[in-house]
């Protein structure tokens, strides 16, 4: 009887142990589908952490380009304002120019027709040689050079 109460008592640890075995390898099981699940999470992040760099490597890629896509057009607006602000320094200059020479045939005109071409003795005698020199047709041809303004005389 010793031995079949021994055996009754003996049986129950022996379930216990099966229980807490089947329990044991049903926690196991759970930590080893956690572990997956989470290096399967992990993995996932990984992979939208690099696909994320990846991205922004190409927007930064398509920025540098755009960026030197901008520069061009600036540095190209720029030559093209200085060579206009150029030519309107030569076309002002001109400007003057002709102005002037307008002014010089308007008074030479206004001295013709003031003195209608009659000349006096008392005239001639006041006559000094620039005034002498203005009057003789030859020497008209000095006042009609060509306009010499370039680029060069309006470097910055």
């Amino acid at each position: 009887m010793a031995s079949s109460s021994g055996n009754s008592s003996g049986s129950t640890p022996t379930q216990n142990s099966g229980s807490e075995e089947e329990l044991q390898l049903l926690m196991d099981q759970r930590k080893r589908k956690r572990m997956q699940s989470n290096r399967e999470s992990a993995r996932r992040s990984r992979m939208r952490k690099q696909k994320q760099l990846d991205d922004l490597m190409a927007l930064v890629a398509d920025l540098r380009k755009n960026n030197n896509q901008i520069m061009t057009s600036i540095n190209l607006t720029t030559q093209h304002y200085i060579n206009v602000e150029a030519e309107n320094s030569i076309l002002r200059a001109q400007a003057m120019e002709l102005s002037q020479r307008l002014d010089s045939l308007n008074e030479i005109l206004n001295y013709i027709n003031t003195s209608s071409g009659v000349y006096e003795t008392e005239q001639q005698t006041l006559l000094t040689s620039a005034d002498s020199c203005m009057m003789n047709p030859l020497n008209l041809l000095y006042l009609n050079q060509p306009i010499m303004a370039s680029a060069d005389m309006f470097r910055y």
